[in-house]
């Protein structure tokens, strides 16, 4: 496993571009396909045999009965960090403030293709699983994409749980813990406020969070490494 989180301080060598393009390839969109397989194997299983899940209702209706103008002013906030404009600036930042301080273009990139990666399995398989939404109040604006999975809390993964990978550079074992559990409390921070907003079930932000977090690792672990 250190070989795993130290992969970049280990081998810190710039790939090939071409080498990089194919490592791409081969070794995040090919098990990206798997991944969509499973992803929308099990929206359509809730979807079909499994009833959609009826016992979920009563999660939504839980949290429904627990709104409060406080809690929903934080939600407001938890929510609007796994949006798709909020993302997309934050990963653009990311990008720029890794690379302009690690000069490694190949090492900046990986919250951009977790990000990717996750956006287009979300979307297509949003498409063809098509599960409604909740049937309780929303609290946000319903976007056109289906329930299942949740788009927000997979995009969150994907960026957050990356940055919590890269976070394992940081020298000061304080500062590298602090910022560690961040990284993996916001997506989990970013489900529940989905849940608590009438936008999702259980399911959806569950296997929107696998979906996300499953291209995390394998855009951390895009482009081949030799421990020195």
């Amino acid at each position: 496993m250190h070989a795993f989180w130290h992969r970049y301080r280990t081998d810190p060598s710039a790939p090939p571009a071409r080498e990089a393009r194919r490592d791409v390839v081969r070794r995040v969109l090919l098990p990206a396909v798997v991944l969509w397989c499973v992803v929308v194997g099990l929206g359509l299983l809730i979807t079909g045999p499994l009833g959609n899940l009826e016992g979920e209702y009563a999660v939504n209706d839980w949290f429904v009965q627990q709104r409060t103008p406080p809690v929903d002013t934080v939600t407001t906030v938890l929510s609007a960090i796994g949006q798709t404009e909020f993302l997309i600036g934050a990963c653009v930042l990311a990008i720029a403030l890794v690379w302009w301080r690690t000069r490694r273009w190949w090492y900046a990139v990986i919250p951009g293709l977790a990000v990717t990666v996750q956006a287009a399995i979300f979307l297509s398989a949003s498409l063809v699983v098509g599960r409604e939404r909740p049937d309780v109040e929303h609290l946000d604006h319903v976007p056109p994409t289906s329930s299942f999975p949740s788009g927000h809390t997979g995009a969150a993964a994907a960026f957050y749980l990356t940055l919590a990978m890269q976070a394992q550079q940081i020298e000061r074992p304080v500062l590298r813990r602090v910022v560690t559990v961040l990284c993996v409390l916001v997506p989990v921070a970013v489900a529940v406020a989905r849940v608590y907003r009438g936008l999702h079930s259980v399911s959806d932000v569950v296997v929107g969070f696998l979906n996300g977090a499953t291209c995390a690792v394998l855009a951390w672990n895009y482009v081949r490494r030799t421990p020195s």
